[in-house]
Formats: structure tokens, C-alpha cells, sequence
């Protein structure tokens, strides 16, 4: 009745019921009673009973009276603590576990219960009694949004964790965990709101886990705390008008989230899970909703985010590098500033200042940013006025030079990673300024070196930067004592961090250039080959090999001409350990940078190898090794036109031969013989382009080199069948191999450079067969032995070379019109040979053959008494098994289809022949001729199919609706071909040898080279690759079928 009166609701209320209560007591029993019980005795005897009664009217409204008596005005703590010890706590317990979950007697009871809690002590034991009575509770109010009991329910949980540690048991332990979780789950993605009060002690009981493990037994704690974590920043990152206090308590739990991944057992799979996820929710979510929100956010939570984010780099760690990169890449600098614009309180300040510095210790080691811990509390906000004190004369201030040193770092990292945060005219100002006051205190030998590499970084950045705005203004006496500094020799340029803008400036100074020779000597030494960048200390080198490539591969700097003129010096004084590092290191530019060959070349590569040739100095086999290892790397990548006028490789290329090519005759070269052949076949090679065409001359005409592959040749081929076990495996295989690609870059290099003279039929014929050639060559018949016997490799290159050297037959005799001086005997060994390989498994070696082929039947039109194909079986098999495949390639096999191509070739050059052999006409009949038309369209044409049905139309073997179906057809494909855009094929990437001393990657090299060059892509016979050398056979197709047309 008194609750329902709302009587103690008002303030004394129940203060004055019991001073009437007193004054109208007349009995001296009464009396009595009242000295021994006060009246919150009375009234907590009172309503033990109607809190268990069955009639729940009667214990809803005991209840609404107790949390009235306790919420009012007047009730002081200690009434409180009575109604504890009068065990109110334990009845309201038991009502809420007798409450079976429901309304309103759940809510009244939390409400009651959270009252009672400010009875710390005496409250504690009771909680624990009552605490499994909390669970199924969580478990109802978790499923109402919003639910006004959630709070309270939550907060006793809270209390009962942190208060006694190990009361509650494992199992309900993870059953609270998950529950809790899923509470934060269902309100970061929007299911099922909370209110900022339940939010912050949900993430309070979580900071209570991690701190007192001992009370989490059994439960997986990171992964709980993962999730906790995760669900609790995503619902304040992504759910906008979070209260404050939510987001601060969410910061709070991250923190304390990751203090806790770092603790005891670092390598806890589990542990670095919840270290990897929090870095995640930082660098994924944290960080861009800070820059992106930092306009509309209080000052308390920057600064929560800050400290998170400080906290992350204050750890040691691989994690800290990654975040701060993260950062950077944020444009951490510049945002730092902007923060400081808008926030000018000293805590934000203070605060970016520690973490700026944090960041670079992150970034460069060694405790980089103390500095600016040093000077944070005196550093300006504004980055203009920090512009300001980098030139200010030190004397005038006292906090000034550590100020400076500061400002100086600040100014040194930013640009290190392409921010900017000032203009760069009043910071090269600033700067030329300060290096001129300071100028004394350079050559101080106290003084950090760090301070140079930051000066010079910055000063070469700003003045490479201004002569690429076309900016010159500057100071030359700044310039002349940073050169002075630069050529200090306790100073290492190449181990510092410096920008590649600032570098390229540096590498542009003449100046300097015999300081940056030591300083490159000094890099070459350091460098491991088998490795990447160099590190010194903790700190990772941004110069490195790569950016040492790209300095020497352009034409704006002094690069490839100081590792020149540094290794001509080196080779002159003898310093052999010296010479190799350079050579190995110059071996690594090119091959990261190709192009840096064509520099090298240019500025003297050549001249400075034919100084190791003359020079008086004695150099180990090592040397050598490295010295060819960089020769072959150069021809290899350099373009022709930097070598066409370098005469000076000719003494480069003869001291080669006389010390790995052995003078004896033997049919096994060692491995550095082989590697130097390989160099020879690039000389040869690239005297085809007009260079090098002396030292290809040389190579040519050598005694020693013509006697051992002729030597090796005669070894071949005296095998027989045998030959076949002699693969690349194998000493005598491999050998063969060289020999082979030696051969096929001479007969080119001998057509290229000695035009005229060589007369190609004595590789066919010889008056004395004992007598060998005066030049690199093999005999027809040995090089047809080798490719009849040989392994697969060999056949590959043995069919190259025979190619090669039929072309070249072919066109002696077209312009001279000359005889064939073999014997019809001769042919027909060499065309057994050849038919033999049509249907080889190697698409090169089957094509190969087949032009050769092909080339016997063109030479029969000038030797009368020669009939090679006009009874030929062998050939009329190849045309009937390539008009099946046309005409049905579904029902070929692959060794048909992949010979369709050779026996192209083939039947192209029986149908240019002036008597065509008559079965040819059987062959390709009329239904045969539209088979093939059926089975192509104008996507599918291939260049062979057209030059096939071309040569018929030539030879009226189509009739008028077979090239009425060919023109229709080859409009759709040159429209086919211009939609497609691929018309002209881009250029070709030449590969560059990955490692030279693997002879087996040598020779793979050479054999892409050798089939790039191939008769079979462009020759006479007008066969390129690409959709452009198809579009001219269109155009030559159409303009042959009006020609007939007009005839008619």
C-alpha cells in the first residue's frame, strides 16, 4: 500500500513514519523493541515473507516497495548494508530464480539487486551464491533489444568476475562468454541494439578476463577476446552517433587486447590470431574511419585512437613494421599535421609527436625517433614554423638545436616517403640556410653520420626535384659544403636511406664522382650475391641492387660510367677480390635491368675488358669465370647499335679462345670451354646485326676452335645409332650440343660478314672429303648423320642448322644460277633423311625438315637429270595424310595434326613445281579441296592453310565456287582480324639468362635464340609469324583471283 501511495517516493518520507512510529508507542514493551531493532530490521523481516509468497501480485508490489525504499533520497548506505545482512539479497535470489525468466518480476529483482551491490563487502558473498541464478537471466534480457534489465544483469556479472576472481566455474565461464558475444555480434551488424550503458560493461567484463586469467580455466581467452573485440569495433566503427563512452571503452578493450597478444607464451597460435586481428581492425577499419572522420570527432577519442596506434609501434616486432607501413601509406605525416590544425590542445600535440617518433623508429631502427621525443613539448603545431626554426641561428635559443634535430628528421622521413610537408622552395631555403650557420658543426667528429644522410637526402630531393620544374635557384656554397661532406670518407651514402629522386641528383654530380666510386666499391664489397638488400643494423637499405640497376640503365647520371671506370682502375692495380665483387655485381645490374648493358657498352664496358686482356696482372680461374659471367650477360641483352663501333671486344674475344679453348684435339670440352663457345655463338650472333663483325671474323677463322668442332663432329657421328644414348646428360652430348649452336650462328654470321666468298656447295661436296673446311662448318652429310642418330636436343639444333644451310645454298644458285654439284645419290640420302622426320614429335624439327624438303624439290626444276618426287611414294603419303587431317581434325591423330604444318610446306612446293605430278590432282580433287573449305572459317584460317590454297589457286586447281567461297571467307577474317585489334604483333621480349653457369639454362638460351631467327617464321618463302603476315597472303590471294578474273 505504501509503494502504491508513492509515499516513499518523497524525500524523509520514511524518516518520518518512524519518528511517529516512536512517538506513539506507549508500552514500555514497545519500547524496548525499538532499542533492540531499528526499523530496517522491522522492515526487511517484514517483506521476507511476501517476497516467497505464491501470489505474485503480493511479490511484485513487496518488490516495487523495496526499490522504492532503496532508490529514495534518504536511504543511507549502511540501511543498505542492513538489508544485506538481513539476507534481502539471498530472497531476492531466490525470486529471480523461482521467476522462471518473466516480466516484471526479472526487471524489479535486477533492479532491487543492483541497489544492494553498493554493499560492497557484505554483497560479495551473496553475489557468489546467486551468481548461477545471473545466467539463465543473461540468456532472456540477451534476447530482447534493448531489454532495461540488460545493464544490471550484465553489470553483476561484471562485479561478481572482478571481485572474485574463481568463483565462477569453467563451464559458466564460456557459456557467459559466448552469450556476451553474441550480444556484441547482433549489435555491430544491426539485429539487436544495446544501450551505451550495456555496451561499455560488456567490453568492461572482457578487460576483467584479460587482466585475471586465472579466472577463465578452460575458456579459450583469445579467441573470445578476438571476437569481442572485432564485433565490438565494428559496431562503433560502422554504427554511426555511438555515444562517446562507448567508443572510448572500445578503444580501451583494444588496448588491453593487444597488451595481452604480447604476454607470456608470444608464439601461442592463438595469441597471434588475436594479434593479427587487431591489427587488421586497425589498419582495415580504425585507421581510414579516423582520416576520413577526423572533422567531426571529439578530442577524447583521437587521442584514444592515437594511443592505440602508439601502443601497436611500441612493440618490437614485425607487427609494429607492418602498421607503421600502413600508416605511411596513409600519408601518416601530412595527416599528422592536419590533425594538430584542427587540435591545438598540448595532449594532441604531445601525443602525434610520441607517435610520429615511434613510427620512425619502426621505420629506420635504431631508436631513429628520439629526437623527437626529446623536443616534442617545445616543437611547433604549424609545419611552416618548423619550416622557420630549421634555419634560425642556434645561439638564440637553447632548446633550439634539439628542436632542429628533430625538425630535420621530421623533414628527412617524410620525404622518404613521398610526402611533403611544407613547399619546397621555403624548405630548400630553411634548409641552405641551416647548413651554412651549422656548417662547423659538420665536421665535428662527434657528430651522427645520421645527420649527414638526412641533410644530403633532403638537399639532393630538393634540388633534383627543382631541376625537374626547371627550378635553379640555389645556393652554391651550400651545394660546395655538401659536397664537402659528401666526400667525408667515414660516411657511407650507399648504406643509407635515401630517395630515389635524391640519388639520381647525386649520380648527376660530377663533383663527386670519386667519392660515389668509393662509395659503389664499397656497396660492391658488402653485397651478397646469393641474397637481397643489404641490411646494416636494423635498418632495411632502400638502395640496393635494383635501384643501383635503374641508375646505370638511363642515360641522365654517371652510373654506368663510374662502375666502368671502377673496374678499369681495379683490373690496373690488381685487386683481384675487389674485381670480382664489381664483376659479380655488374652481372646482377643486367640482369634486373637489361638496358644497362646498352649503358655499360656505351661507356666503355669493351675497352675496359681488353684491359684485363693486356694487363700484366695474374687473375685465378674465379675472376675469369666472373669476367665471362659479365660478358655473357652484356651480349645477351645489349642492343647491336652500342656495340657497331666497339673494336676493342676483338681482344676480349681472342683472349677467350686462348684460355678455355684447348688446343688438342678432344671430343669432350671442359664446362668453361662450353661457356666460352656459348659467349662465341653471341658474337656470332650479334654480327648478324653489324657488330662485332671483326671479333666474329676472328672466331670464324680460328685454327684451334674450326679443330675442335670438327673433332667433336667426327666423335658424332662416328656413333651411329649410339649417338641417341649421348644426350644433354652427357659429357659427348653436351659438347655436341655447343658445337651445333656454334655452327648455326657461324653460317650466319659467315653469310652476314664475309659475303661472297664462302661458296655454300662445299658444305655438300669436297674434292678431298678429308679435308676440312677453312672456316667453322660441318658437312652435309654429318650434320644429316647427327640429326638422323642424335637425341632430341640435338635434333632440334642439327635441323636448325641444316635449314640454315639449305637456305643458303638455295640462294647461291637462284643468283647464280649455277648446277647443283652433288651426286643424285647425295640428294636422295639427304631427302631419305628428311622424309624420315616429317612426322617427328618436335613441331621444329618436323617443319624443319619439311622446308628442307622443300628446297630439294625447288632445286630439281635446275638439275634435269634429278626426279626426286615424281615416283616418290613417300611424298603422295604425306599429301594424302595431310588432306585427312584438313579436311576431318576431329578424326586425326595428334601426330597428323601436329604435322600439318611440315607437309604444307611440302605440298606448296610441289604445286610451284612447272610439271606437277599427277596424282597431285588426285590428291586434292574437287571434294577433297571443299572438305578442307568446310572444316576452316574466318577465325580458325591459318597462315600455311592459306598459302596452301593460294599456290592451288595458282595451279587451277579450284574451281569458281571454291574461290567464291575463299573470297567470302577471307573478308570475314581481315574484318575478324581488325576487330581483334591484333594486326601488327608487338615486339618480342628477349629473355635474359637467369644464372650462366648452368650450362643446361646456356643452352636453352641459345636454342630460343637460334628459333627466333628461324627461315621457318621469315624467309623467301614469306612465312611470318603474326596476324599481320596473314593479312598480306589475304591481300595477295584477292589481288591473284582479280588478275585471273580480268584474264577471263
Amino acid at each position: 500500500m505504501l509503494a502504491q501511495g508513492h509515499l516513499l517516493r518523497e524525500e524523509g518520507a520514511f524518516d518520518t513514519c518512524y519518528l511517529s512510529y516512536s512517538d506513539g508507542a506507549d508500552s514500555e514493551e514497545n519500547i524496548e523493541g525499538a532499542k533492540e531493532l531499528s526499523l530496517v530490521n522491522l522492515l526487511a523481516e517484514a517483506i521476507k515473507g511476501p517476497l516467497l509468497s505464491s501470489n505474485s501480485q503480493v511479490q511484485i508490489s513487496t518488490l516495487d516497495l523495496l526499490f522504492h525504499y532503496l532508490s529514495s533520497i534518504g536511504t543511507l548506505d549502511n540501511q543498505i548494508h542492513v538489508m544485506v545482512e538481513e539476507n534481502i539479497a539471498d530472497y531476492v535470489f531466490e525470486v529471480l530464480r523461482l521467476s522462471d525468466c518473466k516480466d516484471p518480476v526479472v526487471r524489479m529483482c535486477l533492479q532491487v539487486l543492483d541497489f544492494l551491490s553498493t554493499a560492497k563487502e557484505a554483497f560479495k558473498l551473496r553475489l557468489v551464491i546467486g551468481f548461477h541464478t545471473l545466467i539463465p537471466v543473461l540468456h532472456y534480457v540477451a534476447k530482447v533489444p534493448f531489454h532495461p534489465a540488460q545493464f544490471q544483469t550484465v553489470k553483476l556479472i561484471y562485479e561478481c568476475i572482478s571481485e572474485c576472481p574463481g568463483a565462477v566455474s569453467s563451464s559458466q565461464m564460456e557459456e557467459l562468454v559466448l552469450v556476451l558475444i553474441k550480444m556484441l555480434k547482433k549489435d555491430s551488424n544491426g539485429e539487436m541494439g544495446m544501450t551505451p550503458d550495456t555496451f561499455i560493461m560488456a567490453c568492461s567484463v572482457f578487460v576483467v578476463l584479460i587482466r585475471s586469467p586465472s579466472c577463465n580455466g578452460d575458456l579459450d581467452l583469445p579467441k573470445s577476446v578476438e571476437d569481442a573485440v572485432k564485433h565490438a569495433a565494428l559496431s562503433c566503427i560502422c554504427i554511426s552517433e555511438r555515444d562517446i563512452n562507448q567508443i572510448l571503452q572500445c578503444l580501451y578493450l583494444l588496448k588491453e587486447a593487444y597488451a595481452y597478444s604480447h604476454d607470456g607464451n608470444t608464439i601461442n597460435s592463438s595469441k597471434l590470431t588475436l594479434r593479427s586481428c587487431i591489427l587488421d581492425i586497425c589498419r582495415t577499419h580504425l585507421l581510414p574511419w579516423l582520416i576520413s572522420g577526423i572533422h567531426e570527432m571529439e578530442e577524447e577519442i583521437v587521442l584514444a585512437v592515437l594511443e592505440t596506434f602508439h601502443l601497436i609501434l611500441l612493440h618490437s616486432s614485425n607487427d609494429a613494421m607492418e602498421f607503421a607501413e600502413s600508416l605511411i601509406s596513409s600519408s601518416w605525416f601530412s595527416f599528422s599535421f592536419g590533425c594538430l590544425g584542427l587540435f591545438t590542445g598540448d595532449r594532441i600535440k604531445y601525443r602525434v609527436y610520441l607517435l610520429l617518433s615511434s613510427l620512425i623508429d619502426s621505420l629506420l631502427g635504431n631508436d631513429s625517433g628520439q629526437p623527437i621525443r626529446d623536443a616534442a613539448l617545445d616543437l611547433p603545431s604549424d609545419p611552416v614554423d618548423l619550416v622557420f626554426l630549421l634555419g634560425q641561428r642556434r645561439s638564440n635559443n637553447l632548446n633550439l638545436p634539439s628542436c632542429q634535430t628533430a625538425i630535420l628528421l621530421i623533414m628527412y622521413t617524410s620525404t622518404l616517403y613521398d610526402e611533403r610537408i611544407a613547399d619546397e622552395k621555403l624548405v630548400l631555403a630553411s634548409l641552405e640556410q641551416y647548413i651554412l650557420l651549422n656548417r662547423s658543426d659538420f665536421h665535428d667528429p662527434t657528430n651522427d653520420n645520421f645527420i649527414v644522410t638526412q641533410l644530403v637526402n633532403l638537399y639532393g630531393l630538393l634540388r633534383g626535384l627543382g631541376k625537374m620544374n626547371h627550378e635553379i635557384h640555389y645556393s652554391q656554397e651550400a651545394e660546395e659544403i655538401l659536397f664537402r661532406l659528401i666526400k667525408n670518407d667515414e660516411w657511407d651514402l650507399l648504406s643509407a636511406r635515401i630517395h630515389k629522386v635524391s640519388l639520381r641528383w647525386l649520380f648527376q654530380q660530377e663533383n663527386i664522382v670519386e667519392s660515389l666510386d668509393h662509395q659503389i666499391l664499397a656497396f660492391c664489397r658488402n653485397y651478397n650475391l646469393e641474397g637481397g638488400d643489404i641490411i646494416i643494423g636494423n635498418i632495411y637499405q632502400t638502395i640496393d641492387v635494383q635501384t643501383l640497376a635503374e641508375l646505370v640503365s638511363e642515360k641522365d647520371n654517371y652510373g654506368a660510367r663510374l662502375f666502368v671506370c671502377l673496374l678499369a682502375q681495379l683490373f690496373e692495380e690488381g685487386q683481384e677480390h675487389d674485381v670480382i665483387s664489381v664483376l659479380n655485381l655488374m652481372a646482377t645490374l643486367i640482369h634486373i635491368c637489361p638496358a644497362a648493358s646498352d649503358q655499360l657498352s656505351l661507356h666503355g664496358i669493351g675497352s675496359t675488358m681488353s684491359t684485363w686482356c693486356y694487363s700484366s696482372n695474374t687473375f685465378s680461374e674465379t675472376t675469369f669465370m666472373s669476367i665471362l659471367l659479365l660478358v655473357f650477360k652484356i651480349l645477351s641483352s645489349v642492343h647491336p647499335e652500342a656495340l657497331s663501333a666497339d673494336q676493342s671486344w676483338i681482344a676480349v674475344t681472342m683472349k677467350m679462345m686462348e684460355y678455355f679453348i684447348p688446343p688438342e684435339n678432344s671430343d669432350v670440352l671442359s664446362n668453361e670451354s662450353l661457356f666460352v663457345i656459348g659467349i662465341l655463338s653471341l658474337i656470332l650472333h650479334l654480327s648478324t646485326s653489324k657488330a662485332l663483325e671483326e671479333a666474329s671474323k676472328t672466331i670464324l677463322f680460328n685454327t684451334s676452335i674450326i679443330s675442335a668442332v670438327n673433332t667433336a663432329v667426327c666423335a658424332a657421328a662416328s656413333k651411329g645409332p649410339a649417338l641417341v644414348d649421348h644426350d644433354e646428360g652427357t659429357s659427348i652430348g653436351e659438347t655436341l650440343i655447343f658445337v651445333l649452336l656454334l655452327h648455326y650462328f657461324a653460317i650466319r654470321s659467315l653469310h652476314a660478314t664475309v659475303q661472297g666468298v664462302v661458296d655454300w656447295q662445299n658444305f655438300f661436296v669436297s674434292t678431298n672429303p678429308a679435308e676440312p673446311l677453312p672456316f667453322i662448318g660441318i658437312h652435309c652429310h654429318d650434320l644429316c648423320r647427327i640429326l638422323h642418330f642424335g637425341s632430341p636436343v640435338v635434333k632440334i639444333i642439327a635441323s636448325y642448322s641444316l635449314l640454315e644451310l639449305f637456305n643458303r645454298v638455295s640462294n647461291q644458285i637462284n643468283n647464280t644460277h649455277e648446277e647443283l654439284k652433288c651426286s643424285v645419290g647425295y640428294l636422295m640420302s639427304i631427302k631419305s633423311i628428311l622424309e624420315g622426320l616429317v612426322f617427328y614429335d618436335d613441331a621444329r624439327v618436323a617443319t624443319n625438315c619439311a622446308v628442307c624438303l622443300s628446297m630439294l624439290l625447288r632445286w630439281e626444276k635446275l638439275e634435269n637429270q634429278t626426279k626426286l618426287h615424281g615416283k616418290s611414294n613417300w611424298c603422295r603419303m604425306i599429301m594424302e595424310e595431310m588432306t585427312v587431317s584438313l579436311v576431318s581434325p576431329r578424326l586425326a591423330s595428334l601426330s597428323l595434326a601436329k604435322s600439318q604444318r611440315p607437309a604444307i610446306h611440302i605440298a606448296t612446293a610441289m604445286l610451284k613445281q612447272k610439271e606437277i605430278p599427277r596424282w597431285m590432282r588426285t590428291v586434292f580433287n574437287n571434294s577433297c579441296i571443299s572438305g578442307i573449305l568446310n572444316s576452316i572459317d574466318a577465325s580458325s584460317l591459318s597462315l600455311e592453310t592459306l598459302v596452301l590454297l593460294h599456290e592451288l589457286l595458282k595451279s587451277d586447281f579450284l574451281s569458281t565456287e571454291q574461290t567464291a567461297t575463299i573470297s567470302q571467307m577471307l573478308q570475314e577474317c581481315r574484318k575478324h582480324i581488325y576487330t581483334n585489334s591484333e594486326c601488327l604483333p608487338s615486339e618480342p621480349i628477349k629473355q635474359v639468362l637467369t644464372t650462366p653457369y648452368d650450362l643446361g639454362d646456356v643452352y636453352s638460351y641459345l636454342i630460343d635464340l637460334m628459333s627466333s631467327e628461324t627461315y621457318i617464321d621469315m624467309d623467301s618463302w614469306g612465312f611470318h609469324v603474326g596476324n599481320k603476315r596473314l593479312l598480306e597472303e589475304i591481300e595477295l590471294f584477292l589481288r591473284t583471283l582479280t588478275v585471273d578474273n580480268t584474264c577471263r
